[in-house]
């Protein structure tokens, strides 16, 4: 029975016992890799019936100076500031800009990679959704030869380059102020189960409560709540039931309905109960009280992500190495903890 996909690089290296990268050199010849090798690779090859993608090899050698982008919201204001700095960098070096959404949907992520290969883009800049969570089809592209680089929310395990912020530390220095403050029994109201950003914002705020010698209590620790009415109705029995007097969130839009809630269960902010969140999006300096969170520097991230990408289209093959960056956070102290 014929196979259902063509075979890959990856294939062949599975048969031989070698890396992908060796196959891909000895596949053109390359001088490091000995005649054995190449001898032994060119036979796997033909026995697999390994046909070389046309389209991953007009990538490779005709640029379009075009790069696609995939995030999970274009109305998000990270997300947003994220894409202007992508832009900043490449019109700056010539590249145009294709911009996809995922909304969140791994199966939308798909379609758009799969869009962005057929539309000849050199190069995908990535941010997982929040379904995500195997990456065998970033994969897959990355083997067809389409360069992949992850921000922000991204995949340890996929081999690119990637950059993000420094999450735990972020969420530790949220957790810390409010220890600071006098705050004691502090909730958190977690991410998108799965995502990377929401595993260190989770272990930063642990750490800040261990080396604060203050208990962690996993009551205190709220999954998955999205929602308005969740998050309001989880408020509520974290005051009334479990005590707690300060709430870090996940993100300011949850730190928002954080603060709506505290005030009408008849709370004062920040004197009775403190809220801060992770972001900074525009609208926190203008609530009442303002919101504390956390400064996430979404416009040098897409520069930086946008500069890794063209390095590695610009740079041979062979002497490409991927890299990972991470950028600093900052507190932004404002009235929804106390002074």
């Amino acid at each position: 029975m014929m196979s259902k996909r063509s075979a890959t690089i990856k294939d062949i290296a599975s048969e031989l016992g070698i890396s992908p990268s060796t196959v891909s050199r000895a596949l053109k010849d390359h001088f490091e890799i000995s005649e054995a090798t190449k001898k032994a690779v060119r036979e796997v090859a033909e026995k697999l019936n390994y046909q070389p993608n046309s389209l991953a090899l007009s990538l490779r050698y005709s640029k379009s100076y075009t790069l696609g982008v995939i995030v999970p919201e274009i109305v998000h204001f990270y997300f947003s500031t994220i894409i202007s700095g992508i832009e900043d960098v490449a019109q700056s070096k010539g590249y145009n800009v294709i911009i996809t959404q995922s909304n969140e949907s791994l199966d939308r992520e798909k379609i758009n990679l799969q869009t962005l290969f057929n539309h000849r883009v050199d190069g995908v800049l990535l941010s997982i959704s929040k379904e995500t969570t195997s990456y065998e089809h970033l994969e897959n592209f990355i083997e067809k030869g389409l360069p992949v680089v992850l921000f922000d929310r991204v995949a340890d395990d996929v081999k690119s380059s990637k950059v993000t912020v420094d999450d735990a530390m972020g969420a530790y220095d949220a957790t810390t102020h409010l220890i600071k403050k006098g705050y004691k029994r502090i909730a958190h109201f977690e991410g998108p189960t799965g995502l990377n950003i929401t595993k260190e914002r989770f272990n930063g705020y642990k750490k800040a409560l261990e080396e604060n010698k203050l208990p962690f209590n996993p009551e205190l620790v709220i999954k998955g709540c999205y929602s308005k009415t969740d998050s309001r109705k989880e408020v509520f029995e974290l005051i009334k039931k479990k005590n707690a007097d300060a709430i870090f969130a996940f993100d300011d839009l949850v730190a928002l309905e954080a603060v709506k809630a505290a005030k009408e269960y008849g709370k004062n902010v920040p004197i009775d109960f403190g809220v801060i969140g992770f972001c900074n999006w525009q609208f926190t300096e203008m609530t009442s009280p303002s919101i504390s969170t956390i400064d996430q520097p979404g416009f040098e991230m897409g520069r930086k992500a946008a500069e890794l990408l063209i390095d590695q289209l610009e740079v041979d093959e062979d002497g490409f190495t991927h890299k990972s960056i991470t950028l600093p956070t900052q507190l932004i102290v404002r009235e929804s903890t106390r002074k």
